[in-house]
């Protein structure tokens, strides 16, 4: 009797032990959805090391019926990006092949500049108007001010909300000249300099080409400067 009790309690604690290793066995490696998530893991650490990540990887179509498969790959598809939600190729390296798209959400969390106090639409944003914080930068589609310096001579296109990250996507140039300014008209040549007053034809930055009507009638085009100057060379 004895030795029959000792057998069962040998057996049982066989299979809790297979039950309890079972459990904790790492995926398979050719997992698909394991694949996705370590090719994800690794392109965004090349890609923002300074950023922290959260990946979301969605189910495979259940109505796929496809081929078993060794050799699978994940890969990104052309003009595709792991920013926000997204999707990751995966295909079979065997034949007869085959290729599908793996859901993929992907947030990244870093420093960047917020707006300090609501800020209106097309007002010039000095670094007194925002402040760091750490935000989801993928909220945006074309990424986020990370740097006071990026909004020297800049405004942005749409107003503001306190702590809400700066798109740059929204960013202009502040113009130097806008139409229909009074402009100082500074012609430079070979010895000489003369000056003149004129109206700017067109709204430009600094550096930029603007085409601008003297008070006699003519029409010179000359490059912007800060201060509502324009230079033409002789």
């Amino acid at each position: 009797m004895k030795r029959w009790r000792f057998f069962l309690f040998l057996l049982c604690g066989s299979s809790a032990a297979q039950a309890l290793q079972s459990e904790h066995a790492p995926a398979a490696p050719n997992d698909p959805i394991e694949l996705v998530r370590r090719f994800v893991q690794t392109d965004l650490a090349r890609s923002f090391p300074k950023l922290r990540a959260e990946i979301s990887i969605g189910d495979i179509d259940p109505r796929l019926r496809l081929a078993p498969c060794e050799r699978t790959e994940a890969f990104l598809r052309p003009g595709a990006r792991l920013w926000g939600r997204s999707f990751v190729g995966l295909r079979c390296l065997q034949h007869p092949g085959w290729s599908i798209s793996v859901p993929v959400t992907v947030r990244l969390y870093g420093p960047a500049q917020v707006a300090a106090q609501p800020l209106p639409a097309l007002r010039a944003i000095s670094a007194s108007d925002v402040r760091p914080e750490e935000v989801e930068v993928t909220r945006e589609p074309g990424g986020v001010v990370v740097a006071a310096e990026q909004l020297a001579d800049r405004i942005c296109t749409r107003s503001l909300e306190e702590g809400q990250a700066i798109p740059l996507n929204c960013l202009r140039t502040v113009p130097a000249i806008g139409q229909g300014d009074p402009v100082k008209l500074v012609g430079v040549g070979s010895g000489f300099s003369i000056s003149t007053d004129g109206i700017a034809l067109a709204t430009v930055a600094a550096g930029e080409l603007v085409r601008v009507r003297t008070d006699s009638g003519r029409t010179l085009s000359g490059i912007a400067r800060k201060g509502r100057v324009v230079e033409v060379s002789f």
